[in-house]
């Protein structure tokens, strides 16, 4: 293999998309699926099958991979020492996140990580889901359990608090909330029970097993516009709900639930220098704003 056999099969690897490789490559679709079937001619093995969400790294591409991206590295290196290649690191890197995490903590180190190093891609996808990270889901997540099992190194970021919250206007027409049996009378948003990605975000059962959410969403985000809009009370992170001072803790002496965020890499992609300058960025940013949003309370 050459060097441009390497930059074909890594960017279908990361953009699953011919037309978008291509892109990336400034080559059209065609000439990246005459490289790709020609790399697999000399491999005889197939790299890529095709799927409902565009092309899919087979065993063989999983292992091919990390040496690609070893190689990558490597020549980024030699562009470097020879003047060729802008300051910073360079290169695409897929964060995994759940909407909380990247809708109200990622922004502020994605943005200095961007303007610092002109040649990162740095692509967010947050979804309510775990991220597999051996299929190359993505090249890094943040999770809100520790992994059990898999060739991953994870590092615990920081502890959170989640609370009870609703509107002013919502507590004011509410019968009073003194003691969690009377959540049972009052409107509740949660999480669709089914759809749940993670037991460690099950809160209802928790608080009093005959409390039931009447308004659910899988969305975080949803839960909170709909807590916003008086809706009823819902369990929050409080670094969210720091950012909406419309909305005001209940019983937040009976009601307090601690979880914690996990920075989690995959084993081949530890030491490749654009993962981890990411990797390390996020987390001191992420830990920092959590001790911010921690500090006002009492344990």
């Amino acid at each position: 293999m050459n060097w441009d056999d390497i930059k074909h099969f890594l960017a279908v690897a990361r953009r699953r998309k011919l037309r978008r490789a291509g892109a990336d490559l400034k080559v059209d679709q065609a000439t990246v699926g005459r490289r790709i079937s020609a790399l697999e001619a000399r491999l005889g093995a197939k790299l890529f099958e095709r799927g409902a969400h565009g092309y899919e790294l087979t065993e063989v591409g999983r292992r091919l991979l990390p040496s690609a991206e070893r190689i990558e590295e490597e020549m980024k290196a030699v562009f470097a020492s020879a003047g060729r290649l802008g300051g910073g690191v360079s290169g695409a890197v897929r964060v995994g996140a759940p909407i909380g995490v990247s809708s109200y903590l990622l922004a502020p180190p994605a943005t200095a990580l961007c303007a610092e190093n002109p040649h990162l891609e740095l692509q967010i996808v947050a979804l309510p889901r775990t991220f597999n990270l051996s299929r190359r889901e993505a090249d890094l997540a943040i999770a809100v359990s520790k992994p059990g099992r898999g060739r991953l190194q994870s590092e615990k970021i920081g502890d959170y608090d989640l609370y009870l919250y609703a509107t002013e206007a919502f507590l004011q027409n509410a019968k009073p909330i003194e003691k969690v049996e009377d959540l049972r009378r009052v409107a509740g948003i949660g999480y669709v029970s089914d759809l749940i990605f993670d037991p460690e975000l099950d809160y209802a059962p928790l608080i009093d097993p005959e409390v039931r959410p009447h308004l659910t969403s899988s969305d975080l985000n949803v839960q909170l516009r709909c807590t916003l809009a008086g809706a009823g009370v819902c369990v929050l992170p409080e670094f969210m709900a720091n950012a909406h001072p419309e909305l005001q803790k209940v019983i937040p002496h009976l009601v307090r639930l601690r979880r914690a965020y996990w920075l989690v890499v995959h084993e081949d992609l530890v030491n490749v220098d654009r993962i981890k300058l990411v990797a390390e960025r996020l987390k001191s940013e992420i830990r920092a704003a959590l001790v911010a949003a921690r500090s006002g309370s009492v344990d």
